[in-house]
């Protein structure tokens, strides 16, 4: 990971909200020789049970979801905005049907906890540490549940501890 600095979640300075909701982001996950990825926009960071985490959202059919679930550890990965096509070719396609990775074209780094990239930007690796799929009841304002979920698919949400940031230098 020789072009990569870990950088602290306390000292991350990039603007959450465009990272996650405008660039978009993959979530990886492995179990043995199965890894797969996701293209997300839905999550956010804070502090939760005094730990630095993460919190994403995923379908559950999705079959990253069933990697998530038989692993302890996950990732987010950034990239720069030339990897959009590549991002929405990860979202469109299921894993399930085909290597989506081998197929973009990224380059996995062995080394990592989790699956990382040599052409993210930014990867942060973390480890599960609560999920629960959303309930239909919890929602105030009931126009959400029905816009967001007509196939009453709810996603399972994931809380994660931040345990390593890595910055490409």
């Amino acid at each position: 990971m020789q072009n990569f600095t870990n950088v602290s979640p306390y000292e991350y300075s990039e603007n959450i909200f465009e990272t996650i909701g405008k660039k978009w982001f993959l979530i990886s996950a492995q179990k043995d020789d199965k890894i797969n990825a996701m293209t997300a926009s839905w999550g956010g960071v804070g502090i939760l049970w005094n730990k630095p985490v993460v919190y994403i959202f995923v379908r559950p059919q999705r079959y990253t979801n069933t990697l998530i679930d038989t692993t302890t550890t996950f990732s987010l990965s950034f990239f720069p905005e030339e990897y959009r096509d590549i991002l929405r070719y990860m979202g469109r396609v299921s894993g399930k049907e085909e290597d989506k990775i081998k197929e973009s074209g990224l380059q996995l780094i062995q080394d990592a906890e989790a699956p990382m990239y040599k052409e993210s930007d930014v990867t942060i690796i973390c480890e599960k540490l609560y999920h629960q799929q959303l309930n239909p009841s919890g929602f105030i304002d009931q126009k959400i549940n029905d816009q967001h979920y007509p196939s009453h698919d709810h996603h399972i949400m994931y809380v994660g501890e931040i345990k390593q940031i890595y910055q490409k230098k």
